[in-house]
């Protein structure tokens, strides 16, 4: 399980790096060691929580059109939600 993680957190992050997200903010929480970090591109945000004792726990979270929250499985669930909201600001 620890490959898929890791695996689906380098596949996300190559992806942001190629589309050209850019990081917005980024919090830490030193007690529990807690970091959330939120990137963004045109009008799609999303929300990446890792905790930095266990970096293969990270999880994703995203957001549909109407504000709806979509948590992230698979790169193609973050691609999905992405395509949707940009082709709704035509």
């Amino acid at each position: 399980m620890k490959n898929i993680a890791a695996s689906l957190h380098s596949r996300i992050h190559e992806w942001i790096d190629a589309f050209g997200f850019r990081l917005n903010a980024s919090q830490t929480n030193r007690r529990s060691h807690i970091i959330t970090r939120h990137y963004f591109f045109e009008t799609f945000n999303f929300l990446e929580r890792m905790d930095s004792k266990h970096p293969e726990k990270t999880k994703f979270l995203c957001f549909d059109a109407y504000g709806e929250k979509i948590k992230v499985n698979s790169l193609l669930d973050l691609q999905t939600a992405f395509f949707e909201n940009i082709s709704q600001l035509k």
